[in-house]
């Protein structure tokens, strides 16, 4: 008689009652935690060890259950751990491994749930396509999981498909997470997560779409083409749910540079990263916008491959070279021309009043970076930064809620401030400044 199915392996679990029912635990045991800490110290368990004790737990429930439902929950559970590194140490440190974890990996499907799929993507003589085919995942994320095969020519590829119910589970989870935000408001203070929600709720259709992400992905292989740096596996086919690529053999992640890396391949792999991020729109009209340490490879060449182009904005002229220019203006000290362009491109609404001083205190400390010819990123400086812009005063929540983002500027901020935060938690040293001058339309101009 065969083994009974793991039911946590067969695909998202796609009843809308028990995913709301899973999730809507959280907050609830958050609850019963917390009662459970006052407890403690009523009986003289020092407060300090309470606090550690119960932000594990809840840690651990919240990355379990995300992990376990994929979909959305574990596309907003990747992309809040970009942003670890902001958090103050004493919240960000019982759970950091817990969010890193959330980067690399994910609770497989079942053999069975996986040919079920290939064969309606690929019909029911599916494996005619390959010479072989691994049933075991060799790496799983949010809406999908890939595995590595072989191609009926002999190419080895890697085959990328769509968990079933994705798309439902991704809208259902994104609405109910968004219900229980502040249970996050009360584990990450400073961190808005409605907008992460909002802009994920935005985005999920185009990640469904496995022929978008094919076109994106293969002008980017295209274009890197023989680049010293970086790999991009080229696309052999696609469906609807399911993306065969050329298989790209890599023994890590960039999240296990974070963890593990020696101080000289954070440095090697932080620069690879940052210049990828910033050249990508210069070379191939789009930006790569999921920045997540888990889609950058560390490859037995040195390079750094780079996967998961279901989220791009296209910028068919580059990066708009304001961006660059109004850097500039702020490395160069005139905040009167930054205040100017900032209105100008509706970061300033009609009628909002910021001058030039209160401008360059909030944004001053930021533009570091770009001011030395080679900075030090690491998790205390952006965790000042991020505390200072939300701390009370005129300097920081008065200025930052006078500040408007459009809605063109959307991904190209979460890009920004999530490639940042990797650099922080690498603690990599990079010449930014150079790369923005190399890269960055508008930086090096004279005017």
């Amino acid at each position: 008689m065969p083994a009974p199915e793991d039911p946590k392996s067969r695909s998202i679990p796609s009843n809308a009652i028990a995913r709301t029912a899973r999730l809507a635990a959280l907050p609830v045991g958050f609850a019963g935690r917390t009662t459970w800490g006052v407890g403690k110290r009523m009986v003289g368990v020092p407060a300090n060890a309470v606090m550690s004790e119960v932000q594990q737990r809840t840690a651990d429930q919240i990355f379990k259950v995300f992990g376990e439902l994929k979909g959305g929950a574990m596309k907003f559970g990747q992309a809040m751990s970009i942003f670890e590194a902001v958090l103050p140490e004493e919240i960000a440190g019982p759970y950091r491994e817990t969010l890193t974890k959330l980067q690399d990996s994910a609770p497989p499907m079942s053999p069975s749930v996986v040919h079920r799929v290939m064969a309606e993507e690929f019909g029911t003589d599916w494996r005619s396509n390959f010479s072989s085919f691994d049933d075991k995942p060799a790496a799983s994320a949010s809406i999908g999981q890939v595995h590595r095969g072989m191609w009926f020519d002999g190419t080895e590829v890697a085959v990328k498909i769509q968990y079933p119910g994705a798309a439902k589970a991704l809208q259902s989870d994104l609405r109910q997470i968004g219900r229980v935000a502040r249970l996050f408001g009360a584990l990450a203070p400073g961190i808005d997560v409605k907008p992460l929600i909002e802009e994920l709720q935005a985005r999920v259709a185009e990640e469904l779409d496995y022929a978008l992400e094919a076109a994106a992905q293969q002008l980017f292989a295209i274009e890197f083409e023989g680049d010293p740096e970086i790999k991009v596996p080229d696309v052999i086919t696609h469906t609807e749910h399911a993306l065969v690529t050329t298989w790209m053999e890599s023994a890590y992640s960039l999240a296990e540079v974070i963890t593990n890396g020696t101080q000289e391949e954070r440095d090697r792999y932080g620069e690879m990263y940052v210049r990828f991020l910033i050249s990508g729109p210069a070379r191939t009209g789009m930006l790569h916008a999921d920045p997540h340490p888990g889609n950058f490879r560390i490859l037995p060449d040195g390079r750094l491959g780079v996967v998961d182009y279901g989220a791009v904005a296209r910028f068919p002229e580059g990066l708009p070279p304001v961006m660059g220019r109004l850097l500039r203006y702020a490395v160069e000290g005139d905040y009167e021309r930054v205040v100017a362009g900032l209105r100008e491109e509706g970061f300033l609404r009609p009628g909002v009043r910021l001058d030039a001083e209160t401008v360059a205190h909030y944004l001053g400390p930021f533009v570091e970076p770009a001011r030395v010819e080679r900075f030090a990123f690491n998790r205390a400086w952006l965790r000042e930064q991020m505390q200072r812009v939300s701390s009370p005063g005129a300097d920081g929540l008065g200025t930052a809620v006078k500040i408007n983002l459009p809605p063109e500027y959307l991904l190209i901020h979460r890009v920004w401030i999530g490639g940042i935060g990797v650099l922080s938690q690498l603690g990599a040293t990079a010449p930014f400044r150079d790369i923005l001058r190399e890269s960055l339309p508008g930086f090096a101009d004279q005017d």
